[in-house]
């Protein structure tokens, strides 16, 4: 069995870290090849190794003197190697980003060294072969990530390692510039390891038990998720639940390696499996409930509008011209609403308004502001009956007053909207109802 192991910042943030990782690395021969993110926060008010470094970058772009916040960074890692009683040196490659700050390498560049020098340490501390993702993970020169050209190099480059590092985060174009992906990417280098490797398993080693059914911060000690399919991953995630960075599905997804999303410090907990699908019938009726705040929406009524061919391309076109995406469009015989995000629409409503009117003649136009969005997510909602009810039911016994309700063909998911003010309490609500009394 082949296992990649990815752990984010907060598993590797000081020495004491790195040693529970080393314990669960050596607990299971199958963990062969580890992805380490940059050292987190070691405690609350604590910054980043990333962050750190993007100052002191920006410190040297302007000129200024930046020898003091880059022995700040140093002093982070020889923390750790200290820590660790490891024999090791980074001399060497601190002076050489010293000399790249100066000659400007670049922001990307500038982020990609807390991914680069912590696994320099984690191979010593494993005893493991470092590979420099910047040889392995290949982005075009205009940013964009290449996926095959980086499958085959890392394929034919693991294709003779027992045992690896890999840093997260980064690779580069084929002239060796740096590039990165954007902030929490190691867990997408992970994903690709997975899949160059052929993984029976992907381990994404964080600093929480799995994936939640729903945000803690709104519910207290929500219970976790033991599986959840990726289209339900992909439903939650794109409505604001955040524990693995959305892009790094797809690669293991078209391998049909499972992810595994564990704690680093309570390893005995099974956590969350994510796969391709599951005849395992899940715990509760919905998997999982996420959301976000700040939407309006923009109700166009006309009578006869189902009449005429082509309205809601006219209505959705003014959109577009105004560089608006939109979230959600319900209807109805002679209405049609669209959900836009808040903070983009004002800026440009009037011209919005003005649009619609020469577009499409409408009766009427009506705005609302301060809206939120619900998805209630579960693949178990397809064979039970009477979920919406149950939902509806939840939200009027919390006064709550549903604005919006719009169910995916697929019957993976129900999207509500609420206004902004009673986000929390329909949360709570429908979590009650679902997990609280099991059904």
């Amino acid at each position: 069995m082949k296992k990649v192991v990815k752990f984010g910042g907060s598993s590797l943030a000081n020495a004491e870290q790195f040693q529970k990782v080393g314990n669960i690395i050596r607990s299971d021969e199958s963990r062969r090849f580890v992805v380490p993110s940059a050292p987190g926060k070691r405690f609350s008010g604590d910054t980043k190794v990333t962050d750190m470094l993007y100052r002191c970058y920006e410190a040297a772009q302007e000129g200024e003197d930046f020898i003091n916040q880059l022995k700040a960074i140093k002093d982070r890692y020889y923390e750790i190697i200290r820590g660790l009683n490891l024999n090791l040196s980074l001399e060497e490659e601190f002076n050489q980003i010293k000399t790249d700050f100066e000659l400007q390498a670049g922001r990307e560049y500038a982020a990609s060294r807390g991914e680069f020098l912590n696994g320099k340490i984690m191979a010593a501390y494993l005893g493991y072969e470092f590979i420099d993702a910047a040889d392995v993970i290949r982005f075009h020169r205009d940013g964009g990530f290449d996926p095959e050209t980086t499958n085959e190099l890392l394929s034919k480059r693991l294709f003779r390692c027992e045992n690896a590092v890999i840093p997260g985060f980064y690779g580069a174009s084929a002239d060796g510039i740096v590039k990165t992906f954007s902030r929490g990417g190691s867990d997408v280098t992970g994903s690709l390891v997975a899949r160059a490797i052929k993984a029976d398993m992907y381990e994404n080693w964080t600093d929480v038990s799995g994936f939640l059914v729903t945000d803690p911060r709104i519910v207290k000690d929500p219970v976790a998720i033991e599986s959840i399919t990726y289209r339900e991953l992909r439903e939650l995630s794109y409505m604001g639940a955040t524990v693995l960075h959305e892009e790094a599905i797809f690669p293991v997804r078209k391998e049909g390696i499972p992810i595994n999303i564990r704690n680093t410090n309570k390893p005995e907990d099974e956590g969350t499996y994510i796969v391709e699908s599951t005849c395992r019938k899940p715990k509760y009726t919905i998997t999982g409930i996420a959301g976000k705040k700040g939407f309006c929406s923009i109700s166009v009524e006309k009578s006869l509008m189902n009449n005429e061919i082509g309205f809601g391309r006219k209505i959705l076109q003014v959109f577009e011209d105004q560089g608006i995406s939109f979230e959600h469009m319900p209807s109805g015989i002679d209405t049609m609403t669209v959900y836009v995000h808040q903070d983009e629409f004002e800026q440009k409503e009037q011209q919005v308004i003005a649009g619609i009117h020469r577009a499409v003649q409408p009766d009427l136009v009506e705005m609302e502001s301060d809206l939120a969005l619900i998805a209630v997510v579960g693949r178990g909602m397809k064979s039970t009956r009477g979920t919406a009810g149950r939902i509806f039911s939840a939200l009027a016994h919390a006064n709550v007053n549903v604005k919006m309700i719009d169910q995916g063909s697929s019957e993976l998911n129900i999207i509500i909207g609420v206004e902004d003010r009673d986000f929390e309490t329909a949360v709570r609500a429908i979590y009650d109802i679902f997990v609280m009394t099991q059904c």
